[in-house]
């Protein structure tokens, strides 16, 4: 009673300041929109709201429901136009009063207009991709259950908590699904049956700011008991020639104004506070300024048949609307990031890969359909120029640019950047890059040898590896023997290579024993080349197998010819997302102490990230902070090297457990904002070209980076994964594709300094290769009998 008393006493511009502010802490610049069509199933009902349009009796001539056949072409129409949400909007048991809407059921092969709604929603998932939400009036738990299994969301407005609206005279007299018990115990179903679930209420149609809040209480009572309102609408009511309340005055801005600010305030920072956009067109700006941090569905197909009478604004006419209101405005799912990035717990088992693949890495519509290592061609981004980023974010690139070291909030904000802010991470980072680096573009003529695919990991993202098995899943395994693996080398030296870079999968056999021979072999063939091999997981699995500690083995591995290690099979440092992607793998800790313990014995590393799979900002920004944190120990990490996660061939993906990779966006910001972080004690941010292709590498190499790594030769692991891009971009190619981005290019060795003039030339005027022998896999002891017997 007293927050009631509270919140009617308040006056306007106080309660919207404290819900603007309230908004701000809980989605920051961030206002999001669904991408919909609409699909009005049925416009018969049962009800008979003094205020309705939508819902009419059965008509002569007309049929009572869309065929499966008119659904299809209303949602195919909608993915066309890049929709996600396919909104089912119908209405409540029109069976119960109508026999038209019986026989057209009974013809349809249904007995109860839920169960064809199941149906349509069903084909709608499965043959157009978009992402059914459902509104079919009141639901008891078998139709609340029977529509979760097709639906990523369901909603039922409450509109008022005044059983007086139903009495006679009001609004609702003769709608016996619009009394709000009957209405909240749908809404508590759902919450038992963990459904997304969307609500809200209607201003104007009689009800008082007093029951507007006791509406606004019930819901918020029953959402923190189970959790799962995701979003909360205020809609004013809108006169509508032809219906009972058609002089009936509507509710003055002013109003609606009032109840938005009051429902943030009730429901606090987290809660999506939602008001349609074409209900208030001139009112725009006011309604951000209240409070919403959502302006729901937005069909670029369809109508809002509810209020046929008020078209959508056109998107670009909403973006300008927020933008001039200093927020950025993103797509989003008919489920919301919080629902949708906890999956397990509130979707059907059938719908949570299609989720996982339509998502960004926090939780909203991916804005692009680029893929690493497609051939898609990426959004154009053009060159990077400051734009108005908030206090927040300007104030975290000062720092960054002095070379403070950000804390994980400051950098989790940072990857979280978009429209202008994006552009401003980008500048800054391309400004550094230019004081730090200058316009040159360095790049390596190497090799690559992956000398086996055989592997007794389990990684969810590797399509590269083979159990010995595997062949009838992805092609045989294999082995490259000693012989090859130098003839090899002496090929990539006769085209200019100064390194050669060595890693394959753990082959059950191999022992430090292995790893040693084949550094002897390459350094007998070719004494002046730079081996450049050997993942921290394959030194760990080495020194097992010979009983020797890290240091020891490492120092014979030096010993042997081993120039560096490459910083592979990071993946993410954070054991949250190592026990999903690789649970049998080496952990955070093991990774980091087997590169500081290289840098102790004078061999320097790469380091890597492989990111947009299961992982989100949080665990970049602890990764980029393990990294920098290493750096500062030692100084032994040459170059800082994202790889963008390639989907098409993994195994976490094509069971559903995975994102589509990270988006365009987010990758452009991983080399951004790895220059910002690591910055001054990381000098060199490369992009791999393999993965990201031209376009997508001048973009990187505008954004912070300025190493385009390895002319490569052979290229095994990204082509596993679907990469399109290419085995080798030979020197002249990769010196012309450099001068046309205005840059300079420079050869460079791997250790970052210059090769030789007859290294140079060797290499602008190479061969083409020989084909590589990949020969069948050999039997040896197992190398887990040999770690069991040295313990």
């Amino acid at each position: 009673m007293q927050e009631l008393e509270r919140l009617s006493a308040g006056r306007l511009p106080d309660l919207m300041a404290a819900a603007r502010e309230l908004r701000d802490l809980g989605h920051g610049r961030v206002i999001t929109y669904s991408p919909k069509v609409f699909i009005p199933l049925t416009r018969l009902c049962r009800d008979v709201c003094n205020y309705c349009t939508f819902a009419r009796s059965p008509r002569q001539g007309e049929r009572a429901y869309l065929t499966i056949d008119e659904v299809l072409a209303i949602a195919r129409a909608g993915a066309r136009a890049g929709c996600t949400e396919a909104l089912f909007t119908l209405g409540d048991k029109p069976e119960l009063r109508y026999r038209a809407a019986r026989e057209a059921l009974a013809e349809l092969g249904h007995a109860a207009t839920i169960s064809y709604l199941a149906e349509a929603a069903r084909r709608v998932l499965d043959e157009t991709g978009l992402l059914p939400h459902v509104n079919p009036g009141v639901m008891t738990e078998g139709d609340i259950a029977a529509l979760r299994a097709v639906s990523v969301s369901q909603g039922l407005m409450l509109e008022s908590a005044a059983p007086r609206l139903c009495d006679r005279g009001g609004p609702h007299h003769g709608s016996p699904d619009k009394h709000p018990a009957v209405r909240l115990e749908t809404i508590r179903l759902a919450g038992e049956a963990a459904v997304p679930f969307t609500s809200g209420i209607l201003i104007g149609i009689g009800e008082t700011r007093k029951e507007r809040i006791e509406a606004l209480l019930a819901l918020r009572d029953m959402h923190e008991y189970h959790g799962h309102i995701q979003e909360i609408i205020v809609q004013n009511f809108r006169a509508k020639p032809g219906t009972r309340m058609a002089e009936a005055p509507e509710p003055p801005v002013e109003d609606q104004l009032w109840t938005i600010a009051v429902a943030r305030l009730i429901f606090g920072p987290a809660m999506n506070i939602q008001t349609p956009p074409n209900l208030r067109p001139e009112a725009l700006a006011l309604l951000l300024d209240a409070g919403i941090n959502d302006w729901g569905g937005v069909s670029p197909v369809t109508p809002d048949h509810v209020n046929p009478e008020a078209p959508w604004p056109h998107l670009d006419l909403l973006r300008q609307a927020t933008r001039a209101a200093g927020k950025e405005l993103a797509p989003r799912l008919a489920i919301y990031p919080a629902y949708a990035l906890n999956r397990e717990r509130w979707l059907a088992p059938a719908l949570r890969a299609k989720v996982m693949q339509a998502i960004d890495s926090d939780g909203l519509a991916r804005a692009d359909s680029w893929t690493p290592g497609a051939t898609t061609t990426p959004p154009s981004l053009g060159c990077p120029r400051p734009g108005s980023a908030g206090r927040e974010i300007a104030r975290t690139l000062d720092r960054a640019l002095d070379g403070a070291s950000l804390e994980t909030e400051e950098i989790v904000r940072l990857f979280q950047a978009r429209g202008d802010e994006f552009d401003s991470v980008r500048a800054a980072a391309d400004c550094l890059r230019r004081s730090v680096k200058g316009d040159v573009v360095t790049y390596v003529v190497n090799r690559n040898v992956n000398y086996t695919n055989l592997c007794t990991y389990h990684c969810g993202f590797c399509a590269f590896s083979k159990g010995r098995s595997a062949e009838r899943l992805r092609g045989r395994a294999y082995e490259v023997d000693l012989a090859e693996i130098a003839r090899r080398a002496q090929e990539a030296w006769a085209r200019g290579a100064t390194e050669i870079c060595m890693q394959g999968g753990i082959h059950p056999d191999y022992t430090g024993t292995t790893y040693l021979d084949i550094c002897r072999a390459v350094k007998a063939a070719v004494p002046a080349i730079h081996i450049h091999a050997f993942s921290p997981l394959e030194i760990l699995q080495g020194a097992r197998t010979l009983g020797l500690s890290v240091d020891c083995y490492l120092r014979e591995l030096k010993a042997a010819g081993l120039g560096s290690l490459p910083g592979t099979a990071a993946e993410i440092l954070d054991d949250e997302v190592r026990a999903i992607i690789c649970p049998d793998k080496l952990d955070t800790e093991e990774w980091l102490e087997v590169v500081e313990t290289a840098h102790a014995v004078g061999l320097r590393t790469t380091a890597t990230i492989m990111f947009g799979h299961v992982d989100r900002p949080l665990h970049w920004a602890r990764h980029l902070m393990a990294i920098r944190s290493l750096q500062v120990r030692t100084g032994g990490i040459t170059e800082f090297v994202p790889l963008p996660f390639v989907p098409m061939e993994a195994p976490i993906y094509l069971k559903g457990r995975a994102r589509r990779g990270p988006t365009f966006r987010e990758t452009i910001l991983m080399h951004a904002v790895a220059r910002l972080v690591l910055h001054p004690h990381v000098t060199n941010i490369q992009v791999s070209w393999v993965k990201m292709g031209r376009d997508g590498a001048a973009a990187c190499l505008d954004s912070g980076a300025n190493d385009l790594g390895g002319t490569l030769m052979n290229e095994s692991i990204s082509r596993a994964a679907g990469a399109e891009h290419g085995q080798e971009l030979a020197p002249p190619e990769m010196e012309a594709f450099i001068r046309g981005l205005g840059r300079m290019p420079r050869q460079r060795t791997m250790l970052y300094g210059t090769p030789s003039s007859e290294r140079i030339e060797a290499s602008m005027a190479a061969s083409p290769l020989v084909e590589p022998v990949f020969g069948p896999v050999r039997r040896r002891p197992r190398a887990d009998a040999i770690i069991a017997a040295a313990e």
